[in-house]
């Protein structure tokens, strides 16, 4: 039916308005009539639609025209150099912690040791020995004088930094304990495990909160934000899980990497995060972990350690060497290399996003972008 013929129609269902039988008929009639206008709006459209694509496909354009992509130019780096390095530790360095005011920072070693260094001068001020296998990983509370340690002894340790003792002891964990972190907000420990279990405690009480128990291989780095996913955890089945710690459960496993995930980093000032494995660096959106984008490393080497400043400037540390690494996060470009002696075990930014530290599996380094600035 045209379109055109609407007025003629009405008009003959308007003249038939005569009695309760004819306004049966004339509802039906202007029900079909609906119906066929709409069918024929339809056809004419879709008719206008074909001659548009039609033309536009003649003429060798799209119709969703799609702006060019303009590369980022990454900002120029002042040359990093290298400023102390200090040797003491007998063993590997496995673990480096920064007290939140950049006074002190602190080492664990496989030689079960940890100590703490003075940030200013380089100089050792205490010696802590309570672990009996290697330390693993170390993280200091912005809130309280407090240090929490673990170790493949399957401990996880609380130290209160004025009496430098062991204050409370977390047990649970049926293999060596990798990693932890520490909430921002709640007094909450997470702890990671080569049982493949994740733990939340409550640091007071010493209480289980949670188990997260659905990863299929070694935790091997955890970290935890303010906002959900409030923690994130990464393993060596390739994987990279954000977990609802208010319902202990996961919200999205990410399966990009095809190799073991080392490290992980969060953004110090936006909602996202770092992941890296052997196969390369990837950056995510949270909280859905949408991916964004790979940073090639150049090779195939594992990557032992992965922080991210202030400034977007993702350090990384690898196997090849000694080698550090580093990227922007939003640029992908690289500002410099360093290269160590022997492999590069954990890396850290303090508060200043000019200053780096890498720690080796005989030493430790300390790195500055702006060399002769800070001297003076």
């Amino acid at each position: 039916m045209d379109v055109t013929n609407v007025d003629e129609e009405v008009q003959k269902v308007l003249d038939r308005l005569s009695g309760k039988q004819s306004k049966t008929w004339a509802t039906k009639k202007v029900k079909q009539l609906t119906c066929n206008l709409v069918l024929a709006a339809a056809d004419k459209a879709s008719c206008q639609l074909n001659d548009k694509q039609a033309a536009a496909a003649a003429a060798g354009q799209h119709l969703v025209h799609k702006c060019n992509y303009k590369p980022v130019q990454p900002e120029w780096h002042v040359p990093w150099h290298m400023v102390q390095v200090i040797s003491s530790h007998l063993g590997w360095v496995r673990s480096l912690a920064i007290e939140p005011d950049n006074k002190w920072f602190t080492l664990g070693s496989v030689n079960c040791m940890i100590k703490i260094w003075d940030l200013a001068s380089g100089t050792l001020k205490l010696t802590l020995t309570s672990h009996i296998s290697p330390v693993h990983r170390l993280a200091v509370s912005a809130c309280h004088p407090y240090l929490f340690s673990c170790g493949e002894d399957k401990q996880v340790k609380y130290w209160d930094l004025e009496t430098n003792k062991v204050v409370r002891q977390y047990h649970g964990h049926l293999s060596g304990v990798y990693t932890l972190a520490l909430h921002p907000v709640l007094d909450l420990l997470v702890t990671g495990s080569r049982d493949s279990v994740v733990r939340v405690w409550d640091i007071c009480t010493k209480q289980q909160i949670h188990v997260l128990a659905s990863h299929k291989s070694t935790i091997s780095s955890v970290q935890c934000q303010e906002a959900d996913p409030q923690v994130i955890l990464a393993s060596m089945n390739s994987t990279v899980r954000l977990w609802d710690l208010t319902a202990g459960k996961s919200m999205t496993t990410l399966t990009h990497h095809k190799k073991s995930v080392h490290t992980l980093a969060l953004h110090p000032t936006q909602f996202g995060f770092a992941s890296a494995s052997s196969d390369n660096v990837k950056q995510w959106w949270c909280p859905k972990g949408e991916f964004v984008q790979n940073f090639d490393q150049g090779n195939s080497s594992i990557i032992n350690s992965l922080v991210v400043n202030s400034n977007g400037i993702v350090f990384s540390g690898a196997d090849n060497s000694g080698k550090t690494k580093l990227v922007e996060f939003l640029e992908m470009s690289n500002p410099g290399a360093f290269i160590g002696k022997l492999e590069n075990m954990v890396n850290a930014w303090n508060d200043s996003p000019k200053k780096g530290y890498g720690a080796h599996r005989d030493s430790d380094a300390e790195y500055d972008p702006d060399f002769d600035s800070d001297l003076d």
